[in-house]
């Protein structure tokens, strides 16, 4: 019988810390323990600290989700009268003008890409997260064609930015606090504080497959009634 030299040992005992080390760094990747990788931009795709964040921000090649930065802009927070004071603007305008972007965006992204499986609009006011637009799509190819063609158009007057982002858990990346109402961070909040569309177009938007364009019709046989919410002028002025 052959007896295996003192180095056949020693190359096994390493392999095994070998495997041990990487479990355990797979295990702590994208959270508050790993020193390399941002846990913040793992969970939310977004940091506050930017380019100048000391850990890695590991931007995905593939995602089912893309981000659209600063896209939304709240009028309650760029409202202003000619004479550049602030413009008082009323919770239900400011969810109609939000209802009105919501439907716009969702409908033109669904029709010209691919199923949407869930969208959502951060309500922060920090720069990395104010405004940010999230879309999940079905499918990876959808939301990588999606990317590659928004960066080069316009929205509302603004330039797209579009990539992938590493959140496809929205679970994760919200904070708990703010759902439920006690966030004392408020709109600087390092988490997402998504903001709410109203139930109807919840309603109107994910009850319907991808390629209807008309409502599903009532029992009674007619089409139920679109929403009767006012537009201003230049609505359809924000198209890709």
């Amino acid at each position: 019988m052959l007896l295996s030299d003192g180095s056949d040992v020693k190359s096994r005992q390493n392999w095994r810390v070998r495997v041990k080390m990487a479990e355990y760094l797979a295990s702590i990747f994208g959270t508050e323990k790993d020193k390399v990788n941002c846990s913040f931009y793992f969970k939310i795709g977004a940091c506050r600290h930017g380019d100048r964040c000391s850990r890695l921000h590991n931007k995905p090649t593939f995602s089912q989700t893309i981000v659209l930065l600063n896209l939304y802009r709240n009028p309650q927070n760029t409202a202003q009268t000619a004479d550049g004071s602030h413009c008082h603007v009323s919770d239900v305008e400011v969810q109609e003008h939000y209802d009105n972007f919501f439907e716009e965006v969702f409908t033109e992204l669904q029709e010209k890409y691919g199923e949407i499986e869930e969208m959502n609009v951060c309500d922060n006011l920090g720069d990395h997260l104010v405004g940010n637009v999230y879309v999940k799509f079905r499918r990876e190819e959808d939301a990588e064609r999606a990317v590659a063609e928004l960066n080069n158009r316009w929205f509302n007057g603004q330039a797209v930015h579009a990539e992938l982002s590493p959140v496809t858990d929205f679970r994760e990346s919200c904070c708990r606090q703010y759902e439920m109402g006690e966030c004392t961070r408020g709109g600087f909040c390092n988490f997402m504080h998504l903001r709410p569309i109203s139930r109807n177009l919840r309603r109107q938007l994910y009850g319907r497959g991808p390629r209807r364009r008309s409502p599903p019709r009532s029992h009674t046989g007619h089409r139920p009634r679109e929403r009767n919410r006012r537009r201003s002028p230049d609505h359809r002025h924000g198209r890709f």
